[in-house]
């Protein structure tokens, strides 16, 4: 297991198995949340905290609700990451090759759908309630794949990339986090994501 995975999973097991009990039936998570959010069923949540992995990895649709038009290849296996506290439900996906990742040409692709009320405009990222892949310092507002989003350096767990996020429509955030290989992908990336 990679160790972004281990870092993911250890930042969110308390999180997790909290919301492990208390997460919706797979009907009703398979439905959208109140602000039309998508939201990851009870066996999605369950799979994420147990840290297991498609090998080979899902493609564009590996999110209920939410459709990655542009995967760059070269990925070996992925990965659901879902969790809920807070009034918040994180529910994202992994696509990751083999290569170490401390290794500056490893394959990594982060696309996350993050439901929280407070998400209106693009300056409330800035206060997003998560626990990994926060836009609190080192943000810069540009336009990627006809989007504004807010945008910075990975870095620590996120690793070695560019972290973007946007506000989709009021309750609902996608960040994407793109390993360094795929930096020249990012409009195309950014452009394909599409929330239904």
């Amino acid at each position: 297991m990679k160790a972004i995975n281990k870092t993911l999973t250890l930042a969110a097991v308390s999180l997790v198995a909290a919301a492990t009990l208390h997460a919706p039936s797979a009907h009703a998570a398979a439905a959208m949340t109140a602000t039309g959010c998508p939201a990851p069923s009870k066996a999605e949540i369950k799979r994420s905290y147990d840290a297991k992995e498609d090998k080979p990895a899902k493609g564009a649709t590996a999110l209920k609700g939410v459709h990655v038009g542009y995967i760059p290849k070269g990925f070996t296996h992925g990965q659901v990451v879902a969790q809920k506290h807070h009034g918040v439900t994180e529910y994202g996906y992994q696509w990751t090759d083999d290569r170490s990742e401390i290794d500056l040409k490893r394959r990594f692709l982060w696309v996350r759908v993050v439901c929280w009320p407070g998400a209106r405009e693009l300056a409330d990222l800035k206060k997003l309630p998560v626990t990994l892949g926060t836009f609190t310092s080192g943000v810069k507002t540009r336009t990627i794949g006809g989007r504004q989003v807010l945008t910075k350096l990975g870095d620590g767990a996120l690793g070695a990339g560019r972290y973007t996020g946007w506000v989709e429509r009021e309750g609902v955030v996608v960040t994407v986090m793109a390993g360094r290989p795929h930096l020249g992908d990012l409009d195309k990336i950014i452009a394909g994501v599409k929330v239904s």
